[in-house]
């Protein structure tokens, strides 16, 4: 704008307040992974398996179906704990693959591009843009997470019946806190190690290393000292220790929850796993 012209004026219309002023960058950020088609499609994949986990809810109780089928009410599948467990673990293995696609892309481009002083300049402090780029990874990670198993949980109560929801509540503790823990310490290792590289296939690889080369650096101790404190390091150990005590369900041998399985007889203390992460 040319300092002799008289047509500049200043912006007098209504101001963000200040306490949701973090959203709208974090506005900005969905607005830019809807235009990728690829994110849109792996987000339609994310759903399929909360539709299929549905549907064998609902073939449990429906005698027709469970007839056709030659099986009697109840011998499908066992709606129980192992079977949240299991969704759970496959859901979050999908948000792990989403946190390493989209992560590195909320902090990396703004530090190459130096473009930080930009939203400072704004009455908008670092603990908002931190809270900005995390609030877009919380909303998604949980949509694929702990969200679709709440549903799954009050399909399978309003099918089942009374006194159902009241005998199995671990579920729900276990599905929406186990979910937040993992959903934090994903979140916030994917920014931080954004922040750290400044580039986004870096960073992505990075997240990678750390969940299964540290794993696998923890078996070698594990295997050369014979000991089990190897598991420290193990991030997916330590997730699925705090998940087996909030499902209350002990180790067991086996797929487990997928990607956060702990094996009869490698356990570590529970305090510890909460300490490491």
């Amino acid at each position: 704008m040319p300092v002799y012209s008289n047509s500049y004026r200043g912006y007098d219309g209504p101001l963000t307040p200040s306490w949701r002023r973090f959203l709208v960058p974090a506005r900005f950020a969905f607005g830019d992974l809807n235009r990728s088609r690829f994110l849109t499609l792996f987000f339609a994949a994310s759903m399929v398996l909360p539709l299929v986990f549905a549907a064998i809810i609902w073939f449990n109780h429906n005698l027709s179906a469970l007839t056709l089928l030659d099986l009697k009410a109840g011998r499908l599948i066992r709606i129980d704990v192992r079977f949240f467990q299991h969704f759970l673990g496959v859901q979050s293995m999908l948000a792990f693959f989403w946190t390493a696609f989209i992560g590195p892309s909320m902090v990396a481009p703004d530090l190459a591009n130096n473009a930080l002083p930009l939203y400072l300049a704004r009455l908008y402090s670092r603990k908002e843009y931190v809270l900005s780029k995390l609030t877009v990874l919380l909303t998604l990670l949980s949509l694929v997470t702990w969200v679709p198993a709440l549903l799954l949980f009050a399909l399978q109560a309003c099918l089942e019946g009374h006194g159902w929801a009241g005998a199995n509540l671990r579920i729900v503790y276990g599905a929406v806190f186990g979910s937040w823990v993992y959903i934090l310490v994903l979140s916030l290792l994917a920014l931080a190690l954004s922040a750290w590289v400044k580039w986004k296939p870096v960073a992505g690889a990075l997240l990678f290393g750390v969940f299964f080369v540290a794993a696998a650096f923890g078996a070698a101790i594990n295997n050369t000292l014979n000991t089990r404190w190897g598991h420290l390091i193990n991030l997916t150990h330590l997730i699925g220790t705090l998940w087996n005590s909030l499902f209350e369900e002990p180790a067991r041998r086996g797929p487990g929850g997928a990607f956060f399985r702990v094996r009869a007889g490698e356990e570590i203390p529970e305090w510890s796993a909460a300490l490491m992460l």
